[in-house]
């Protein structure tokens, strides 16, 4: 089934022996995923009209809904009909949760045995050093994740009943709050508008928020907290403490400078209460929820840019968001201060980074702009809009953030390409990268001599 080096053996049908690794088989996972969702789009059951919907509509929505995007290009509540909006659901869960985690809860129901080679894959997705533990993690990210949903969706049900009634303010509930929990973006209010409504209402804002927040610190973040809740004399690691100190740095210092760039703009008729609540929350958004309660549109060119920072860190490893993740960045930024203090090690909290951690931060933001500049490029062939429109619209793609200037709709077929392409590169590309690298480091007895350039 398996090998020392980690490839799963699969045998074809003619015999041949097909050998995948474990970032093979999920880039594969999640493609199947992706078409299957995009057939079952195409049933004419799927939109309200009764009528199918065409290939490239129907495959765009399934991954931007697999990989917990939130990018449309038809309005998610007015052109898919129940049927077609618990196929989008179902699409976010299984994204945002990964394919693998969703299949070991299938394997746990059914009381059936999860061997090595679906442990390996389960590490891999999870981002995780060692494969012992892993069924665990899983069954206790299954729990964290559906109670979390199931209390916010009742808190937003509440909410939404003196807007739609009974019973629909329960499919809205449940709805937003998977959305939100997966950083995906989705939602069910109509005419693109998002939570625009709702952009002084304390409960949507706080609720969507949490939700967010939580579903983007990453899975291991999350369940070390709460085991040092119930043991408070444990301690953190330091990669937790490094998450939640970058988060809430990102989080307060982007609602802050949100709040000066459009306090005379998009915030001008607000309320003071609506000011704050519309900053924090479109500082949380971009970190790859894809949710705004403002015109993304009507935003100055200064905050646009801000914003496609914040979206290209995007959330934290090994979440249900994308991004080069504020690990990555955090780790970037240390080693530049490091260097500037004349000290070859990066230190945090008292310890030492690796070397070869730095090397695959740095591999995975490289890349990252490479995809962004080729895409934005090729977009601007493609697109008449601006090029801020269109680098906004790549870093939310890849990103998988699903902010818009409002350009998705208008998008040619060469345009919805390109960003179908990006979103699933987003969504996989970077963290397979660091698999790979991962996996084909090797040590050697062999070095060669040194020799400096001159760099700078």
């Amino acid at each position: 089934m398996f090998n020392r080096s980690g490839r799963v053996r699969l045998d074809s049908l003619k015999g041949f022996p097909l050998r995948l690794s474990p970032p093979q088989v999920l880039v594969l996972g999640f493609a199947g995923v992706i078409l299957s969702g995009a057939l079952l789009l195409m049933l004419p059951v799927a939109s309200r009209a009764g009528t199918p919907t065409d290939f490239l509509t129907a495959l765009f929505t399934a991954t931007s809904a697999t990989c917990v995007t939130g990018l449309v290009v038809v309005d998610t509540a007015t052109h898919w009909s129940t049927f077609g909006q618990v196929v989008i659901l179902a699409l976010i869960q299984v994204g945002g949760l990964g394919f693998m985690s969703m299949a070991t809860f299938f394997f746990i129901l059914m009381g059936k045995r999860i061997g090595l080679k679906e442990r390996l894959i389960i590490q891999e997705s999870l981002n995780q050093l060692r494969v012992s533990g892993v069924v665990r993690l899983v069954r206790a990210i299954l729990l964290y994740t559906f109670s979390l949903e199931a209390f916010f969706a009742l808190i937003l049900a509440v909410r939404f009943y003196t807007d739609f009634g009974f019973p629909r303010c329960l499919w809205m509930g449940v709805f937003h709050a998977v959305s939100a929990f997966n950083n995906a973006g989705f939602d069910l209010m109509g005419d693109f508008r998002s939570l625009t409504g709702y952009v002084s209402d304390p409960v949507v804002n706080l609720s969507v928020t949490t939700l967010i927040i939580l579903g983007g610190l990453g899975f291991s973040v999350a369940m070390e907290l709460l085991d040092y809740f119930q043991f408070p004399r444990r301690r953190l690691s330091v990669h937790t403490r490094l998450v939640l100190r970058v988060t809430f740095l990102l989080i307060a210092g982007g609602a802050l400078v949100f709040g000066m760039l459009e306090w005379d703009n998009a915030l001008r008729d607000l309320p003071l209460q609506g000011k704050i609540l519309a900053s924090y929350f479109q500082a949380v958004t971009p970190r790859t929820a894809g949710f705004n309660t403002v015109d993304i549109g009507q935003l100055n060119p200064a905050t646009q840019f801000f914003l496609i920072v914040l979206m290209f860190i995007g959330a934290s490893p090994g979440s249900t968001g994308g991004g080069i993740k504020t690990a990555t960045f955090a780790l970037l930024v240390l080693t530049v201060w490091s260097i500037a203090r004349g000290k070859e090690d990066v230190e945090l909290f008292r310890r030492r980074i690796p070397h070869y951690q730095v090397y695959k931060a740095l591999a995975v933001v490289l890349l990252s702009i490479g995809t962004v500049t080729l895409v934005a490029l090729l977009l601007s062939i493609t697109e008449r809009a601006s090029f801020l429109a269109i680098l906004f619209e790549t870093v939310s793609a890849f990103g998988t953030v699903g902010l818009s200037t409002g350009i998705t709709p208008q998008l040619s077929p060469a345009g919805k390409l390109l960003i179908i392409l990006t979103m699933f590169g987003g969504r996989l590309g970077p963290l397979t990268l660091v698999y790979a690298l991962a996996q084909r480091r090797r040590k050697t007895t062999i070095r060669y001599p040194e020799e400096k350039i001159i760099v700078g």
